[in-house]
């Protein structure tokens, strides 16, 4: 068993966003049964947050149309966090009845992507979101709500972003009724010292609030901008199995950081994830033999070993 899966509680978390994130750009749709069948082997590996799916119109998405089942059945899975994508108050009241814990509204820095990929702007995202929140406190108050804000570090539409923007809309958000608002490197154009400067501004504006980092690796950059992250305070990653997806509505956004690449990051650091490598790479190639595309194949090795440098758990 790998030296990072202990009873002690984890120092970071990590959220497995492949069943989301990691599909919903296939050209071919993973079984249900085969999503099932992962979601418990991501558990038996000692993820506690998986992002299950998203709550669109399954025209728009064909792959997130059995995500009702996928929750049920990911429910009887113990201890296990379950997070979906909602971009308006349909999508969120159809995930609240389903029982989900967390709720991830799509906000953007980049008004033409808001438009390709939710069909609204940012300001009138920050107003579904305040709607959404209102929703969530009359039915399920103890659901938590994260905006992750795409497009934080660049965007392929429109080019730079202006961080001054992104704080703008993260203080919005916060006082929308977001209890965590993250940043998303969307087409992977951050770089270390970015990610430091622009999460560290974002914890002194909004404090508590701040969320999780979505990093790409795109351009090779991802773990060197999650150590950033860390260095800054970060303590929620979101990541996916082999590299799994990209954002459909966005171009050249593939290159998801790679779970089990952060994992061994984390472990040669000396940091906690409640993650089970070898686990975690079963769970890889049951991911890939369900695939008709290419299997995931991240770079850490089938037999990893001991990360060099491991400090006990």
């Amino acid at each position: 068993m790998d030296a990072s899966f202990s009873s002690a509680p984890p120092e970071v978390l990590i959220c497995e966003v492949g069943p989301r994130d990691g599909l919903q750009s296939l050209t071919r749709l993973l079984p249900t049964p085969d999503k099932l069948r992962w979601i418990d082997a991501l558990h038996a590996a000692g993820l506690r947050h998986v992002e299950v799916g998203s709550f669109m119109p399954a025209r728009r998405v064909p792959g997130m149309a059995d995500v009702a089942e996928v929750v049920r059945h990911a429910l009887g899975r113990p201890g296990l966090e379950l997070t979906a994508l909602v971009p308006n108050g349909r999508g969120a009241q159809a995930a609240l009845d389903c029982g989900v814990h967390r709720l991830s509204l799509p906000l953007s820095a980049s008004s033409a992507h808001s438009l390709a990929s939710v069909r609204k702007t940012p300001l009138q995202m920050i107003q579904e979101l305040r709607l959404i929140a209102q929703l969530r406190d009359e039915v399920a108050p103890q659901v938590r709500i994260e905006a992750g804000i795409s497009d934080a570090f660049g965007c392929p539409l429109d080019g730079p972003v202006d961080a001054g923007e992104v704080m703008r809309l993260a203080v919005l958000a916060a006082a929308a009724g977001a209890d965590e608002v993250g940043l998303a490197d969307t087409a992977g154009q951050a770089e270390p010292a970015q990610v430091h400067r622009l999460f560290a501004r974002l914890r002194r504006e909004i404090g508590a609030h701040m969320g999780s980092a979505h990093l790409h690796d795109t351009r090779g950059q991802g773990l060197a901008n999650c150590r950033a992250a860390h260095d800054a305070g970060v303590r929620r990653f979101d990541s996916s199995l082999g590299g799994l997806g990209g954002c459909p509505y966005a171009p050249g956004t593939s290159g998801n950081l790679l779970t089990e690449d952060l994992v061994v990051l984390f472990a040669s650091l000396g940091v906690r994830t409640g993650i089970d490598l070898p686990r975690l790479l079963d769970a890889r190639a049951l991911l890939g033999r369900g695939l008709a595309d290419p299997p995931p194949a991240g770079t850490a090795p089938a037999d990893p070993g001991p990360p060099p440098g491991l400090l006990p758990a």
